[in-house]
């Protein structure tokens, strides 16, 4: 995914000792990083987008990793030759317990159930955090991830590095400018569904477990099942509901966060799904999330509608006003406004259309920023990222809400989330949290 390098150091990162002295740091920036060369950073998950992660925030000068993690030895050998002589740990835990106040920062990069006991693990020892999209696997984790980060004054981010890209920067910067009015509604696609990397709808025979994985701690907070080759670990785990969060979770945290940018949107009041049809082991096909959230001074009234599709699904094209021969791309956003729509790609530049004409309007130059850089810049700064769990947070309560719906199709309900309460199905409401296995539990924060 395309992102643009950082083209100058940060002011801070190069003034001295007696500048960083101004810079007002908070307590639990450990070991004064303002005056240290490296920001010492430890990673959960180091291949797939572990890796994707770490060597981004590993080409940034100041960083120096002090700890590697994975259930899977056979993992460890692009960070090896990569980053030589980092120490390596099967167990999250026993690597945070063992390294302590050498680590300032982590990288989590595992399966989306295992999102929220590794960061929220690390954030009460005071370590920042970086963490792959889903932010948590539930609702409920992702408000305890928001409250932690805020009760410790961590600099945090999401692992949505289309946030900082020109593209999606661009389609935020031309609805504040109202480029196309104030807007009615938006219709937000993907062409992948659930099942899309798994065929499979039910459990498969066990097989034995080999050698260098270490099952239990892959399953972590999950509920016990038996091994299985091909289906769960390294990649098809996404499909199942016990350990991934489908299409919605792994898109919605890239194409809707523009959505909320643009818009200004905190947390829907209603949503309902319909879809092709699900289980209780994976994620539905092809599915329709309906989004109702109070309306913004972006929004042309007192609430607006937003829909997810995925699964192929996509808006009908005369809703964009296209001129002949341009069609709507694979995925991304239509936003629709008073005054024309804009398509927002994913990832591509945005096209607006002027109402009832077939005309593309020209666009203004932006620039995007390198997201993984910018996390690192700002921990050492002692500041905060613009996508941060406080932004992240809520997102991601979104995406989770629309998971649950998708779980119970054709409901109404009814989401008030300053009490976290959602009414419409009882069986609806109990999926807002989750059982923990012992040892990976996710405590409240108080």
């Amino acid at each position: 995914m395309p992102t643009s390098r950082v083209s100058h150091r940060r002011a801070f990162l190069q003034s001295s000792a007696a500048a960083a002295c101004s810079i007002s740091l908070a307590p639990n920036v450990l070991r004064a990083n303002a005056f240290q060369k490296q920001l010492q950073v430890a990673v959960v998950g180091v291949n797939g987008m572990g890796w994707s992660d770490l060597s981004q925030v590993g080409s940034h000068k100041q960083v120096q990793f002090v700890g590697f993690c994975d259930i899977d030895s056979n993992r460890f050998d692009q960070v090896d030759k990569a980053f030589p002589g980092v120490e390596h740990f099967s167990d999250y835990r026993h690597m945070l317990s063992q390294l302590g106040d050498k680590v300032d920062a982590v990288i989590v990069s595992t399966p989306d159930h295992m999102h929220a006991p590794a960061a929220m693990m690390a954030m009460a020892m005071g370590k920042h955090i970086y963490c792959q999209k889903p932010l948590t696997h539930t609702v409920w984790e992702a408000r305890q991830m928001r409250l932690l980060a805020q009760k410790k004054n961590l600099t945090t981010q999401m692992g949505n590095q289309i946030h900082s890209a020109k593209e999606y920067r661009l389609g935020v910067k031309l609805i504040h400018e109202g480029a196309i009015g104030k807007v009615k509604e938006v219709h937000s696609w993907v062409g992948v569904q659930g099942r899309q990397y798994c065929s499979r709808t039910d459990r498969p025979e066990s097989a034995p477990v080999p050698s260098n994985v270490q099952w239990d701690l892959w399953l972590g907070a999950a509920p016990e099942r038996p091994f299985a080759p091909d289906v769960y670990h390294p990649f098809k785990w996404r499909d199942w509901q016990d350990f991934g969060s489908g299409a919605m979770g792994d898109f919605g945290c890239h194409i809707l966060d523009p959505v909320f940018g643009a818009l200004l949107l905190t947390a829907p009041t209603s949503i309902v799904a319909e879809n092709s049809g699900t289980t209780n082991e994976v994620w539905p096909g092809p599915e329709t999330i309906t989004y109702m959230f109070p309306g913004t001074k972006y929004t042309a009234d007192s609430q607006i509608k937003v829909v997810w599709r995925d699964g192929g699904l996509k808006p009908p094209r005369e809703l964009a006003q296209l001129p002949d021969g341009v069609e709507l791309p694979s995925g991304g956003s239509l936003f629709i406004g008073e005054g024309g729509t804009m398509v927002l790609p994913h990832v591509a530049m945005p096209s607006l259309y002027q109402a009832n004409k077939a005309k593309a309007i020209d666009l203004p130059q932006i620039n995007g920023t390198n997201h993984w850089h910018d996390w690192v810049d700002a921990v050492l700064a002692g500041k905060k990222t613009t996508d941060g769990f406080e932004v992240a947070g809520p997102l991601t309560e979104t995406v989770q809400l629309g998971n649950i719906a998708a779980r119970v199709p054709g409901k109404q309900l009814q989401w008030d989330v300053a009490s976290m309460k959602l009414s419409g199905d009882p069986a609806a409401s109990a999926l807002l949290t989750k059982s923990y296995r012992k040892g990976f539990e996710v405590p409240a924060v108080g």
